[in-house]
């Protein structure tokens, strides 16, 4: 996510690095704790730091909001490495485009993170979870973790930007109107969003299911079936 720096008042933008950083270190003590359990971790977490920052990097401007749209990433570092970590992951990304593409701003990184990295992964491991516990496949299941992850992403947004910018003019219909501003461009990214997060499960899913069996995205039951 890319709110523009300078964007949001100062006193927003250190409320919501307040908000993240209890996020950002459970996310480090969980990628800790998982990488003494397997060393291979940390350079798999690497390289979806690198898809992240890939994907969330084709930004398409909506001068009206302030920000831009652009498909998010965290929904399938979410799904493999489990939300808190993929906070992580999310803020890693977000600074190296802050500080080398000027995407998004170091005032506004916090907020850019809460959005991306804690509302859009949880949303996705969430609605991934739930979606597979009620029977569903692996790439029904990821279709709408990547669509839910982004469109929450943008919903968190338009409500920081509206919280930020409003003065003393009442915050839902502002709300609205910056939700209306993304409807264009956001709507169909979150569709491709989906369709990429699907993509990628079950292809991990048909070439190396013993990684989503490491990572406790399947079953060791689920891994040998298409072993």
């Amino acid at each position: 996510m890319h709110i523009s720096e300078g964007i949001l008042p100062f006193s927003w933008a250190l409320v919501w690095y307040l908000v993240l950083v209890p996020f950002l270190a459970l996310g480090a003590r969980r990628l800790n704790a998982l990488a003494r359990e397997d060393l291979s971790l940390k350079p798999l977490v690497g390289l979806l730091t690198a898809v992240v920052f890939i994907i969330s990097c084709m930004p398409i401007p909506v001068p009206t909001a302030g920000t831009c749209s652009h498909p998010c990433g965290t929904g399938v570092s979410a799904i493999l490495v489990g939300p808190l970590v993929s906070v992580v992951v999310a803020a890693v990304s977000l600074l190296i485009q802050a500080l080398f593409l000027a995407h998004g701003g170091l005032s506004t990184l916090g907020a850019n993170t809460l959005s991306m990295g804690v509302i859009g992964s949880f949303s996705a491991w969430f609605t991934f979870r739930a979606l597979r516990r009620m029977g569903g496949s692996l790439g029904v299941a990821g279709f709408f973790a990547g669509i839910v992850a982004d469109w929450a992403t943008y919903s968190a947004t338009s409500l920081f930007l509206a919280l930020g910018i409003r003065g003393d003019a009442p915050l839902w219909p502002l709300f609205t109107k910056v939700v209306v501003a993304f409807l264009p461009t956001q709507l169909p990214l979150g569709i491709l969003e989906g369709v990429i997060t699907a993509g990628m499960v079950t292809l991990l899913y048909r070439k190396r299911p013993d990684l989503l069996v490491r990572m406790r995205v399947i079953s060791e039951k689920e891994g040998s079936v298409n072993a």
